[in-house]
């Protein structure tokens, strides 16, 4: 029993924390991520546009909404973050099993937008605030692990689940997000230092010992800025996987929702299998030519998915994938917090992920409308074309952080104390 011992002590219990709720809350969003947009599809009478609108309005507000939320992590703390956004994003998902109209549909999808956006920067700037640098590569690697264990087994029950009735895979998921709640609020402490929220809560003047709340100048971080740009054709391969791949996969096999389960179990498996083993191997090399591969081992699997005429062959693909997103995740993840100044990282990460609502809005109507004229096969294609163009200038972005992080242990911090 050392040797779990030695696992267990290796990490902060907050990171065990996270562990254990990514499980429960990603084992049952697998269950029925993956469905959403048919089970928007059949209830819009089967119009894919209007299905992928109204998909696109979570992200949308993410977009909105993430403004904001890195700036209330940073400002109010992690915690109270964490555990609102997972109310809302079980209220929201409760609420599916009820809706019936467009308007409650599309209701319902933003208000899980509001929740996701208010979480995940708020849950990154804490992994950045307990975990030493060297050791957060290795982190975001354990916690990406810990959601495709979820996401291994997720998928072809949620078939099953899909099949005999949607709204139980809907209870479930709004349960394991209370469940996740209850945890962060039972066992996590706040790790944003206690005279910086006293700072957000500060009205009027403040004093002098206690540090103000820093503005976030965009003029003055342009390496972030240019780094979210570099990301969103990962981000748009993530959106065409999840709404256009299933209709894509529909023209070529009879029973293309196991097809389509089949594999994301599998990405989730070998993710399982090998994330914090490939984690650390990528630890060995600098991180701008690992985030290179990544990006060109994507741009392979665009043209793979458009053109695989076999199963076996979207199986490579979805081997290769799973390499890439090992790869790609957790270094980028790495290169955003040591770019970070420590009392912005909350709306590093925030402004960061805005990559993900942008693809997450854009990505669905855009992927329904070229799938609908030019097919799924060009369309993927494309999207592979821009992973390499894409690669290319990420690459000299990442070295160009790292560096940065090296040779000034805060970006602007001279800016961030004048202000």
């Amino acid at each position: 029993m050392a040797w779990l011992q030695n696992i267990i002590s290796r990490y902060d219990t907050t990171i065990w924390i996270r562990v254990i709720g990514t499980i429960l809350t990603t084992f049952a969003g697998f269950m029925l991520r993956p469905f959403l947009a048919f089970y928007l599809y059949d209830r819009m009478d089967g119009n894919l546009l209007v299905a992928a609108m109204v998909t696109s309005l979570q992200p949308l507000t993410s977009i909105v909404a993430s403004v904001y939320a890195g700036g209330l992590a940073d400002r109010y703390g992690r915690k109270p973050l964490m555990v609102a956004a997972l109310v809302i994003e079980s209220i929201s998902m409760a609420g599916y099993i009820w809706a019936e109209s467009l308007i409650a549909f599309a209701s319902l999808t933003i208000l899980n937008g509001i929740g996701a956006a208010l979480f995940w920067p708020a849950a990154s700037a804490q992994v950045t605030d307990v975990v030493p640098e060297e050791k957060r590569s290795e982190v975001f690697a354990l916690l990406h692990t810990a959601l495709n264990l979820g996401a291994a087994a997720g998928p072809l029950i949620g078939v099953t689940l899909y099949k005999i009735n949607p709204a139980i895979a809907f209870g479930i998921c709004s349960a394991t997000l209370m469940i996740y709640c209850l945890l962060i609020m039972w066992k996590i402490p706040e790790t944003l230092p206690k005279e910086r929220r006293e700072s957000g809560k500060q009205k009027g003047g403040q004093p002098e010992d206690i540090p103000k709340t820093p503005k976030l100048r965009l003029r003055e971080h342009t390496t972030l800025l240019w780094m979210t740009l570099a990301a969103i054709p990962v981000s748009l391969l993530y959106s065409q996987v999840e709404i256009i791949l299933p209709q894509h996969l529909r023209t070529r096999f009879d029973d293309f929702l196991t097809v389509f389960a089949t594999l994301l179990t599998i990405n989730g498996v070998l993710v399982v299998c090998c994330q914090i083993a490939i984690a650390r191997f990528a630890d060995r090399f600098p991180p701008e030519r690992i985030i290179l591969a990544a990006y060109l081992l994507l741009g392979c699997v665009g043209f793979g998915y458009g053109w695989a005429p076999v199963f076996w062959l979207l199986v490579v693909a979805e081997a290769i994938f799973t390499i890439g997103e090992m790869l790609y995740g957790p270094q980028i993840q790495k290169a955003i917090s040591v770019l970070a100044p420590a009392e912005l990282r909350g709306r590093y990460f925030s402004i960061f992920g805005a990559n993900w609502g942008i693809t997450g809005t854009l990505g669905p109507s855009t992927g329904a409308v070229a799938f609908r004229n030019i097919g799924g096969t060009y369309w993927f294609s494309i999207v592979g074309l821009l992973l390499l163009i894409a690669g290319v200038f990420q690459y000299g972005l990442v070295k160009k952080a790292v560096r940065k992080s090296s040779s000034v242990p805060a970006e602007t911090s001279e800016n961030m104390s004048a202000s």
